[in-house]
Parts: C-alpha cells; structure tokens; sequence
C-alpha cells in the first residue's frame, strides 16, 4: 500500500556523509529542528559465506505495511543475489519505535542511522510505495552515502499530491475497530467491509491486528493509528523540489500497468531527480511485487547484476 532536509552541498549529484551529531549541529545552527532517528526492526537473511554487511539490498514497505510482507521475496533475493537482505519495519509501522514526526524526512533519518549502526556498505535500496519515496528521499538526502550501489522504487514517483479519501477512510475503519475491543478476525473483517470491498487489501490491514498479551481476549493494531492519521498529508507529500538535488546513481521504476501512482504526468519530474533512472512495467496493481512476485523479482535482480 501507499503507499532531509539537512540541506548541505554535494558533489556530482552524490551526497557527502555527515555524522548524526554533525548534522544536528547544522539544523540547530539554521534554525531548524534536528530530528532524533529511531532505531528500526529488522528481519536479517545472510548468505553461506556469513557476509552481514557488504553489498546487501535492504527492503522498505509501504503504508502499513511491515518488513513480514516481503520475507518469501527476501528469501527468493537472498538465493539469487547470494548477498545479506534487510527488511525494516519503519517508524511507527511493524515492530518498530513510535515516533513523531512521521514524514520522509525523518523516515530517511531513520534508514541512514541504520545503515551507520550496522555497517552497511554498497548498498542497494528497494522501496515500494510510501518506502519508495523514503528510498527516494534517503538517495537524495545530503547525508546518504556515496557507495549506494542502486535505487528500485515501486509504483510510486517523487510528486506531490494529496492521497485519495480512501487512506483516511482506512485509519477511521481501524480506529472504529480498536475501540469496539473485538476478540476475532472476524468481527474486524465485518467492520472493515464497510470501508473497504476488496479482501486482499482488508487482509492486508489485518495483518497488524494482534492479541495484546496471554490475559487478553481483546485484538489490538500494534501501530499507532493517532499519529499515522494525523500524518497521512505528509504521506503524500516529497522533501525536495524538481531540480532541488539528483542522484545520477543506478535507479529502477517498476511500475504496476493497472496503477495510477506512475504516470505520464510524473514520470518527466522522476528524470529530474533520477536522470540515470530505467523504466519498466509489470502487468499488475499497485502491489506489483505481491501479485506478480517472479516477475518482481527477476527484473530486480536482473537490474543489480547488470548494474
């Protein structure tokens, strides 16, 4: 689902690395406020050789989603790209910390302290969604590191734009949900029909329905659903400017047939900022890689073995 602003020089379209601290010493001396990054959750898949840190591809899901959804697809990453894959819950989203603010600022914050605190080098960033435009935002973040090897963003471009009623009309469906303190799946598929026909996608927002505790009936969503509804206008929106920053490094679109999200409007602002970027399309919706997950992945390995 859909789903910094340190603002530093940079050189050939490559960002230079800042320490954390130094970082926050440039905010604060502009004005700004510095954000304090969370430390993410992460699934962690090695290859035989135990390599944990070099080249790996670290996965970002989209609006609610969490780093769970793609364990089938990392697994299948892992067993052709013979390198570490990383899956992280993003703030507020999975297992991970709750924080505000929730915008691609600080959710770009957040993926580059965990490439610090864990060492990754030559890194190949996938995103799909609303963890498409955190990538974006982390490959043109002043701070991003210069060995990051690729891009591959999901059905999403770098526009701006309000996201259809339908998101908020999702945070008000699982809201409604919580506070009726329901003890099955099913009483909270009855609830959500009336929000939402599909059954993929209401067993989509299910899957952060969880038993809160052994002593409990009730079912609970483990992500904050106050700060994801009072942040769903930032989801929408992007940090940076066409002709704002570019990163010239390798970038892959895919873009669902049967999506709207790429589009002839937005693909010519995405050259703007990704002007080495290549295109592709798959016959599907927005979850290009659930519904055609072979696909998905041969045309993501493809383009990091090429690459």
């Amino acid at each position: 689902m859909l789903l910094l602003s340190c603002r530093l020089a940079s050189q050939h379209g490559h960002a230079r690395i800042y320490s954390a601290k130094s970082c926050a010493r440039r905010l604060s001396s502009s004005g700004a406020q510095p954000i304090a990054p969370v430390d993410l959750h992460y699934d962690r898949l090695v290859p035989k050789d135990k390599n944990a840190t070099d080249r790996p591809l670290v996965i970002l899901h989209g609006l609610f989603g969490m780093k769970r959804n793609w364990l089938s697809l990392s697994k299948a990453f892992l067993r052709d790209l013979d390198t570490p894959v990383y899956s992280l819950d993003l703030r507020n989203h999975g297992t991970s910390p709750h924080a505000r603010p929730m915008n691609y600022a600080a959710m770009a914050t957040d993926v580059l302290h965990f490439f610090r605190t864990h060492s990754l080098t030559n890194v190949s960033l996938l995103g799909h969604s609303m963890g498409g435009k955190v990538a974006m935002s982390v490959a043109l973040s002043p701070e991003c590191p210069p060995d990051l090897k690729h891009l591959i963003v999901a059905d999403i471009s770098p526009a701006k734009g309000p996201l259809s009623a339908e998101f908020s009309g999702y945070v008000e469906a699982l809201t409604k949900i919580q506070n009726c303190k329901i003890t099955s799946r099913k009483e909270a598929q009855e609830i959500l029909k009336l929000y939402e026909q599909d059954t993929m996608t209401r067993s989509f927002l299910l899957t952060n329905l969880k038993r809160q505790g052994y002593d409990t009936q009730a079912l609970e969503f483990q992500i904050p659903l106050d700060i994801i509804g009072d942040s769903i206008p930032e989801i929408g929106s992007f940090p940076y400017e066409p002709g704002e920053r570019t990163w010239e490094g390798n970038t892959l679109f895919i873009k669902g047939t049967k999506s709207k999200y790429i589009n002839d409007r937005n693909i010519p602002v995405a050259k703007q900022f990704f002007p080495n970027m290549a295109l592709e399309r798959l016959e599907a919706g927005h979850w290009v890689h659930a519904e055609k997950p072979n696909e998905f992945k041969h045309l993501v390995t493809d383009f990091i073995k090429t690459h």
